[in-house]
């Protein structure tokens, strides 16, 4: 990296900073579990995508139909900035995330709902995605992978994280569609592995069962520095079709399906 590109990565963090706190001071008025908390993340995450540099380009249409679910593949925190900024959507989030200094709170006023994923409090959880589904005019997103990856494959998807989908021998409750998520350079060119896990990914190198790992595990501030630093990135968000429920029995066939649809697109466009 050339110190040109230093001097500006390290300008624009002290900006993706100050908007932080700006609009951290702003959400104390806003009201969770209504239809301005996604519409205001939607705006925060357009002036945060800019300010690092991070473009989308979108194949396909979202649905107008509700409740809406979205099941996305997930390769980094950055996913969670594009998805926001393209639809204005809230999220289902593990409950770890809550405790995140400042960003948990901010996750919260924006309409995010936090799932306890321990088996005790499985039926609790349940309660509240099914109360949010009912009553969310704007599409919800999922990670069904429950983790991040290093960008080279989809792991299996947590059926689990489809309990509430689940009733007297069938699936309904939602429409889902599936949406892929695939990194560029700023130039549109396609991005290998090896560099994916090293310089745009963000992921645990031990809960990775192939692919590359990374030589330095970075914080969240650490990859957006470092994404800024690079010129940015461009992702490519493919929305494919909704998916049919009929026929399927249970959330783990949902799972399974869901999986290979966004995993065999994933392999098609990376």
């Amino acid at each position: 990296m050339d110190a040109l590109r230093l001097i500006s990565a390290s300008i624009r963090f002290v900006i993706v900073w100050i908007v932080i706190l700006i609009f951290a001071l702003t959400l104390v008025a806003v009201p969770k579990r209504n239809a301005f908390g996604p519409a205001y993340l939607k705006f925060f995450m357009n002036i945060m995508m800019y300010i690092t540099g991070i473009r989308a380009k979108v194949h396909g249409k979202l649905t107008n139909e509700r409740p809406l679910l979205i099941v996305s593949n997930h390769m980094s925190i950055l996913d969670i900035g594009i998805i926001a900024m393209l639809f204005g959507n809230g999220f289902f989030a593990k409950r770890e995330l809550r405790k995140l200094p400042l960003i948990g709170y901010m996750m919260d006023k924006f309409g995010t709902i936090f799932v306890d994923r321990r088996p005790s409090y499985a039926a609790r959880s349940n309660e509240k995605v099914k109360k949010q589904m009912k009553v969310a005019t704007w599409p919800m997103v999922i990670f069904p992978e429950g983790t991040t990856t290093n960008g080279s494959y989809v792991k299996p998807f947590k059926s689990t994280l489809f309990n509430f989908l689940e009733k007297d021998g069938r699936v309904e409750g939602a429409t889902i569609q599936p949406v892929v998520l695939a990194y560029r350079t700023p130039g549109g060119r396609k991005i290998s592995d090896a560099d994916l896990a090293e310089h745009y990914a963000y992921f645990d190198n031990a809960k990775q069962d192939e692919g590359p790992h990374c030589s330095k595990e970075r914080t969240i501030f650490g990859l957006l520095f470092h994404i800024m630093a690079m010129g940015g990135i461009l992702a490519e968000v493919y929305i494919l079709p909704t998916t049919p429920l009929d026929g399927l029995k249970n959330r783990k066939e949902l799972a399974t399906k869901l999986q290979k649809i966004v995993a065999d697109e994933y392999r098609r466009v990376k």
